[in-house]
């Protein structure tokens, strides 16, 4: 179970190969973590929006999650994603995450629905009800049309086994009021979503990010976590600039295909997005290589 002290850095929301049946395939999963650990993260999350978890069946969640655990073996915290629309298929997730021995699960708010204010409270509170795990609160208001509000959260960081938020919005200011009201509470703590906001995030009290990116350059992305810690601000900063253009290759294609198909690139294969999501274009992947080999991440 995850040590609150350790709730900090950099943990990508890693992505999920599949095969040809669209089934996960356990041994890409396998390359994706080694890949990741080998670049410094602290911590993996599995079942992310960037692991394509809404497109994977119970079965196909659980062998994601089993496998995980088994390979990280440990090193590093694992955040397992128990998001859904209902609260009963949150539940069933959580259950099973804790059962596969996940350190940490994360909770998205739902999805295609629109909940009160209210039920959305209830919602995340009898999904911390139903494990003993601690609870990582996913607000990604662009992608799900429901937003937890700073007076929710606040509502929401007095539960006893929510512990801390990663807020996947571009409004900033947002998450600068997570931090804000949830100031004094030691044992909850505001990560970035947003890979632009790394920095920003750390230099106003957060305790690290989520970064889809930290899956293809984890290095990159540690070092402005790593350098920040060190006080070395200018340092950090001057990594956060050299993150933003990988960021901005989001745009390439259909959500979340564009890691993936730079992982591929990059020589670890990592499979074909879920469908309907298809690759990038041949020009897009072009320029894709492009804003890699920036990186020194292919030749």
């Amino acid at each position: 179970m995850l040590d609150l002290k350790d709730l900090k850095g950099v943990i990508p929301p890693i992505v999920t190969p599949v095969d040809d049946n669209e089934n996960v395939d356990i041994q890409g999963l396998e390359r994706v973590i080694d890949h990741v650990l080998d670049g410094g993260v602290h911590g993996v999350f599995v079942l992310g929006s960037n692991g394509e978890f809404y497109a994977l069946d119970f079965e196909n969640q659980r062998k994601a999650v089993e496998a995980t655990v088994r390979h990280v073996d440990k090193r590093v915290p694992v955040y397992a994603g128990a998001s859904a629309i209902t609260t009963k298929e949150c539940i069933k997730l959580a259950k099973m995450a804790e059962d596969a021995g996940a350190d940490a699960l994360t909770v998205l708010t739902p999805m295609f629905i629109r909940p009160t204010e209210k039920e959305m409270y209830e919602h995340f509170k009898a999904i911390a009800g139903s494990t003993d795990l601690p609870v990582l609160l996913y607000n990604n208001p662009d992608k799900t049309t429901n937003n937890i509000s700073v007076s929710l959260l606040e509502k929401l960081a007095k539960i006893e086994n929510i512990v801390g938020i990663k807020n996947t919005s571009f409004d900033f200011a947002q998450t600068i009021e997570y931090m804000r009201v949830t100031k004094g509470m030691e044992s909850f703590k505001v990560l970035s979503g947003s890979d632009y906001f790394v920095y920003g995030t750390l230099a106003y009290g957060g305790a690290g990010c989520v970064a889809g990116t930290a899956n293809v350059a984890p290095r990159l992305v540690v070092d402005i976590y790593d350098k920040f810690m060190a006080g070395d601000h200018a340092g950090a900063v001057e990594a956060q600039y050299k993150l933003v253009p990988l960021r901005n290759t989001y745009s390439y294609g259909s959500f979340p295909v564009v890691m993936k198909d730079c992982m591929n690139l990059m020589g670890i294969p990592v499979g074909n997005p879920v469908r309907p999501i298809q690759h990038c274009s041949p020009e897009k992947m072009e320029e894709l290589r492009k804003v890699l080999a920036s990186l020194d991440l292919i030749k």
